[in-house]
Formats: structure tokens, C-alpha cells, sequence
């Protein structure tokens, strides 16, 4: 099977044998009532109030949406407001913590008895996905199309990102558990786990693991990125193609994180919502990288205070990685649900653009074989026939065209702004 393209990166995988560490608990925690694509929640409590760990703060009856849970005991201090980084604005409950860490006594495991019992779990337990794209898992998990594969993205492609990897070293019967229960309540004959080669000991691991489980089926895959995008996922492991205008489930596939099944597992088990995350900390101008296990809602600046991060140096601050990281504009801001990663970076250049040399390279980079060049000409003539020739839709913003650019032209960001012109004038 012919390989799609993508770039060769930097790993940078500074972490990948450093164990997950617990972060001091933080003084105040910001929980914005919206980290999940849909409909933001409504605060379930007020100013004053008392709250504990694992109890319910925010909801909505929107279909495209998770509840919000505590991730710590303590005192609601204010509900305040929260600017998204898509510039929309959402309730916050700020919690002045106690200290205590007291469990509310509605954290039970679920009782599960069916399929629709499941996936009414998996919503109670606030869980997104957690490789970055924050879809409620609930909602992936009910598709209206026939399932026959649950492909578990366990790729981890971006720089510096290990999170992922930690969570299969340390624990992957969780990995393991997690999927089969997938497998056992939506009745999918089989999974299968794509991981790069550059993480050995996840692969054997996870492989020792799996091998009481014919279903299961553990892939290494060639350390290019972006080899976890989803529709670059898929192809590898599976060798189908996700047209455009098309999910995964047309193609038979639910595609999770890997620590999205771990979650899973766990929360069965205890019924813990998802209230904490473990995240990479990294870049040149920390002073020691880890992975550290934070409650959702911790303060950016917490976590680079503990992994002594020289602020003075900071170029450049990063939700996730260098790739498709979204930039962190205030260190206040809060740690979400989907995050996996922050990078603190000195050594980061804004290269000044020349012209376009047309040397194809970001034609030969792109994974999809989509044409930048002629995309951003057909975007400056306004000319949406052209961008639906060209396939712009298709366009996943991985960044290679821009990464692979000698000219140094912002290439990614062109793209994304010729299709979203393109899905405008489409909805016209």
C-alpha cells in the first residue's frame, strides 16, 4: 500500500521516559463552562457555594454537548467570563480550592446494562476527545452507520508531545480495558491501535497486553508526521479512504485517543468524571520538562511555576505542539480538557515571507496532495468553483505545507482561510 506524504520533524521527545508527576494543588482554579465543539454549559452553582471533587458545576440539555465537574474541593469564588480561542466568550466558575480534596458522594460507578447505558455514561462523565479536537466522545460514539473497526489513534506525531506515550508505559491494561469495553458495548468485531515507531516500549507494552485479545491488533507505523491525523490514520492501519464530505463512520471506522479509551476504563471503574489531565511540559525555556497530572481548570502559570519555566525568556507559549499549537495568551488562562501539552519556547522565529518560488514542495509534503499554490490563487480571485476543484475542504491544517516552505510563507494559514471562504459561500 502506497504511504501518504507528510514531513520528517524534529521529535524532541524529551519526556517520553520521564513518569507522570502530580501537581501541587493549585490555590484557585478557572473551569470554563465550555471545552467541548457545541453548545458551551450553564454553571450549576453560584458564588459561595461548596463544591467537591467530581461534582457536577455546569450542564445544558444541547445534543452537541458534556457536562463540567470539579476537579477539586473548595468554596466557588466568582463566575466570571472566559474568551474562547475562537474569540467567542463563555461562563467560568473560579474555585478558591480547600485543600481537602473531599469526593462528592455522587462519584459512583455507573451502572451499565446495554448499549444505551454506555453511551449515557460516557456523556455523565464529561469525556471529549482528548487528542486535541475536544468532540464530545459520546456523540462519536453513536453513529448512525454500521461500525466494524475501533481504530485507536496512538500515534502522538507532534514534537515534544508524550503524554500519550506515558499513559500507555504506565498504564496500558487501562488501554487495553478501555477498548474492549468500546468493543463490548457498541459491538464492534475489532480494534486496531496505530502507533509510531519511535515509542518501543508503548508498542511492547501494549503488545504483551493485547495478546489475550485476538480482536485487538497492536500496528507500528512509520514516525512521519502527521501520522495521526485521522484520515492519515486510518489509510495506515486500515487502507481506506475518507472522502471528502465524509466521517470515519461512513468508512466503517470510530477513531479515539488513546487516552480517551484509558479514561474510559477508568471512569467504569470508579466513576471519576473527567476532571484532570496529564500534560507534557516542555520547550527550551522550562527548566524541568515533564509530564504532570493536572486538575482541568489549573492556572497555566501553576504549571510553569512547578517545572520552573523562565517566563523572561518566553517567546513564544503553546496549548499543545508546535505544529497545530494553539497560543496561549495570558499564563492565567486555565488548563481545558483536551489540552495535552504546553511548550514554553525562546528559540522561535516569525520568518519574513519572500515570494512564492513555485518549487512544489508543499505540494509534495501535503499528506492529501492538495495544491497550496493554486488554492491561494483561486482564493485571491474569490473564486469558490476553483476551491471546490482543488478540494480545500480537505485541507486538515497539519502545517506541513508551511513547515516544508523555503519561501517561508504563512502556507497553513492561507488554506484555512481559503476554506473557510469557501464553506461560506458554500452555505450560501
Amino acid at each position: 500500500m502506497r504511504k501518504l506524504n507528510g514531513v520528517h520533524v524534529a521529535h524532541h521527545k524529551n519526556t517520553q521516559d520521564t513518569a507522570s508527576i502530580p501537581l501541587p494543588l493549585p490555590k484557585l482554579v478557572r473551569i470554563p463552562m465550555s471545552m467541548h465543539i457545541g453548545a458551551p454549559c450553564m454553571p450549576i452553582v453560584k458564588p459561595k457555594d461548596t463544591v467537591q471533587v467530581g461534582q457536577k458545576i455546569g450542564d445544558t440539555d444541547a445534543a452537541m454537548a458534556v457536562p463540567i465537574h470539579s476537579g477539586v474541593s473548595g468554596t466557588v469564588k466568582a463566575i466570571t467570563t472566559y474568551r474562547m480561542s475562537n474569540g467567542r466568550t463563555c461562563p467560568m466558575v473560579e474555585i478558591e480550592t480547600d485543600g481537602n480534596q473531599t469526593v462528592s458522594s455522587a462519584v459512583t460507578p455507573p451502572k451499565i446494562t446495554d448499549k444505551a447505558s454506555f453511551i449515557q455514561s460516557i456523556r455523565e462523565s464529561g469525556l471529549v476527545g482528548m487528542g486535541g479536537a475536544s468532540f464530545p466522545a459520546h456523540i462519536k460514539l453513536s453513529p448512525k452507520q454500521s461500525i466494524d473497526t475501533l481504530a485507536i489513534n496512538a500515534a502522538e506525531c507532534e514534537p515534544y508531545i508524550t503524554s500519550d506515550c506515558r499513559q500507555m508505559i504506565e498504564a496500558p491494561e487501562e488501554v487495553i480495558d478501555g477498548i474492549c469495553q468500546v468493543l463490548h458495548w457498541l459491538h464492534i468485531p475489532k480494534a486496531v491501535v496505530g502507533v509510531e515507531a519511535n515509542k518501543p516500549e508503548a508498542i511492547r507494552l501494549l503488545t504483551e497486553k493485547a495478546a489475550s485479545h485476538p480482536e485487538i491488533t497492536i500496528q507500528t507505523l512509520p514516525t512521519v508526521y502527521p501520522q495521526g491525523a485521522e484520515k492519515v490514520l486510518i489509510y495506515h492501519t486500515l487502507g481506506r479512504t475518507v472522502m471528502e464530505g465524509q466521517l470515519p463512520a461512513d468508512q466503517g471506522v470510530i477513531v479515539m485517543n488513546v487516552s480517551s479509551v484509558a479514561f474510559i476504563s477508568r471512569y467504569l471503574k470508579t466513576g471519576m468524571p473527567m476532571v484532570q489531565r496529564m500534560l507534557t511540559v516542555d520547550g527550551d525555556a522550562i527548566g524541568k520538562p515533564c509530564n504532570v497530572v493536572v486538575p482541568v481548570g489549573t492556572p497555566v502559570e501553576d504549571v510553569l511555576t512547578f517545572v520552573q519555566c523562565d517566563m523572561e525568556r518566553v517567546k513564544k507559549l503553546l496549548y499543545g505542539g508546535p505544529m497545530m499549537g494553539i497560543s496561549i495568551p495570558d499564563p492565567k488562562d486555565p488548563v481545558l480538557k483536551a489540552n495535552n501539552a504546553i511548550l514554553a519556547l525562546e528559540k522561535f522565529e516569525s520568518p519574513k515571507a519572500s515570494a512564492c518560488i513555485h518549487c512544489s514542495r508543499c505540494v509534495h509534503a501535503c499528506p492529501l496532495r492538495l495544491m497550496p499554490p493554486e488554492i491561494a490563487k483561486a482564493f485571491r480571485q474569490k473564486d469558490a468553483a476553483a476551491l471546490d476543484k482543488l478540494k480545500v475542504g480537505l485541507c486538515m491544517n497539519c502545517g506541513c505545507c508551511t513547515y516544508a516552505c523555503p519561501a517561508k510563507r504563512p502556507v497553513a494559514e492561507n488554506n484555512q482561510l481559503a476554506k473557510a471562504y469557501y464553506m461560506s459561500q458554500k452555505k450560501r
